[in-house]
């Protein structure tokens, strides 16, 4: 199982809310580099959420949809 991310942040509390919501939703979510990305190592990429590869499309069709997005 290869994961895929679909989300990339460098902020922490963003990252924990999507999580959360793909969580609610049921995905095994892995998040990584998140000690790297809060520290500002320089090399970081952001804290990354991740999902197994085939639910990387449902993963971002939720986390873009106007329903768990309210403006």
């Amino acid at each position: 199982m290869e994961l895929i991310t679909v989300f990339q942040t460098f902020n922490q509390g963003e990252a924990q809310l999507i999580t959360s919501r793909l969580e609610a939703a049921g995905f095994p979510v892995h998040v990584a580099q998140e000690i790297s990305a809060a520290t500002g190592y320089p090399t970081s990429n952001g804290i990354l959420v991740q999902v197994p590869d085939d639910q990387a499309t449902d993963a971002r069709a939720l986390i873009t949809s106007k329903e768990n997005n309210p403006e």
